[in-house]
């Protein structure tokens, strides 16, 4: 594995770039890939991407009816096999299991897609987990966590883990992670969450190395046209939107929304691009590697990653908090 002191990657391919572009001359024939949340969104480009360049996809999915629409669809665009359709629900540990022990052979590519933002009121799981952390988060967690010996078997296996520039709303607050005993906020909850999913990256890059497994963090932009937000009214969402850092309140510039197929470009790059062979722990926009920002100093733009996201020591707490919650010794 390629030490995290290389420089930063970068890449001929911008904002502009679709799931398509990225992806061109790139063949994973022979290898196996899992895309959650893929019945709607970026989660459908992503699996039609990965099935048009050979690969065997498997649509982890909340609705297996919806899947198998999405499958039948990207069957006929790609002239590919239909991926398969598998059900799972990331705030059900049964469910987990079950979608693990079903599981058999290596996995070249897993892509934490799935997600909820925003919710406006505190929901909890029957654990008692703020439902964002709990799906977008531990949900992923104990998923890769089950599929770490398919990952490892391999032998080059990437793991993408879906965050957001929303992770600079807020590092993860480890004294209160459920909001217990501070007031709920959606945008914090929704924060935190998405800075765990790239401390994922950073610890499980860390940890599994030595098994040929890497892990890197996405934000893949704004985009419209997906559900991620069906949680919020209209004028919620606007709210949101207008807001640091999608929106900047003061000089800097405002996020401009992309289309689905550029929302999965970051996603399909960091999957499969010879460039990050053996590189993990980073967080990509945009098909480039982020800059990292100064904690110091005022930020007025809607491009980097927050410093407490790529933290260590950050990652290393939460790896082992995460276990504990799950009661994985």
């Amino acid at each position: 594995m390629k030490s995290t002191l290389d420089s930063r990657i970068t890449s001929p391919f911008d904002a502009q770039s679709t799931a398509v572009d990225v992806s061109q001359g790139i063949s994973l024939a022979g290898m196996r890939a899992i895309v959650t949340g893929a019945a709607s969104g970026i989660g459908i480009e992503t699996a039609r991407a990965l099935t048009a360049i050979g690969a065997d996809v498997t649509l982890a999915v909340r609705d297996t009816h919806a899947g198998a629409r999405v499958a039948a669809g990207i069957a006929a665009s790609t002239g590919r096999p239909a991926p398969r359709v598998e059900a799972l629900e990331l705030t059900d540990r049964a469910s987990i299991a079950r979608f693990v022990d079903a599981w058999d052979g290596p996995l070249h590519v897993l892509v934490n897609n799935a997600g909820v933002m925003a919710l406006p009121n505190l929901q909890r799981t029957p654990e008692g987990w703020e439902m964002q952390f709990a799906t977008n988060h531990l949900g992923h967690f104990a998923l890769a966590l089950g599929l770490h010996d398919a990952l490892a078997a391999a032998g080059d296996a990437r793991i993408v883990s879906l965050s957001s520039i929303g992770h600079r709303r807020s590092p993860v607050i480890f004294d209160d992670l459920h909001f217990t005993s501070r007031p709920y906020d959606m945008g914090l909850a929704y924060g935190q969450s998405k800075t765990a999913n790239v401390l994922f990256a950073v610890e499980a890059t860390r940890r599994w190395g030595r098994d040929g497994i890497t892990a890197n963090a996405v934000h893949p932009g704004a985009i419209a046209a997906t559900n991620l937000a069906r949680h919020l009214d209209p004028d919620t969402l606007t709210a949101l939107q207008a807001s640091a850092p999608y929106g900047q309140t003061f000089d800097g510039p405002q996020m401009k929304y992309k289309t689905i197929e550029q929302g999965a470009a970051t996603s399909v790059f960091v999957a499969t691009s010879p460039q990050l062979d053996g590189i993990g722990g980073r967080y990509f926009e945009d098909c480039n590697e982020a800059r990292v920002l100064d904690p110091d100093a005022p930020n007025t733009s809607i491009s980097g990653v927050a410093a407490y996201a790529l933290d260590p020591d950050n990652a290393d707490r939460l790896w082992d908090v995460s276990l504990r919650m799950l009661q994985i010794r």
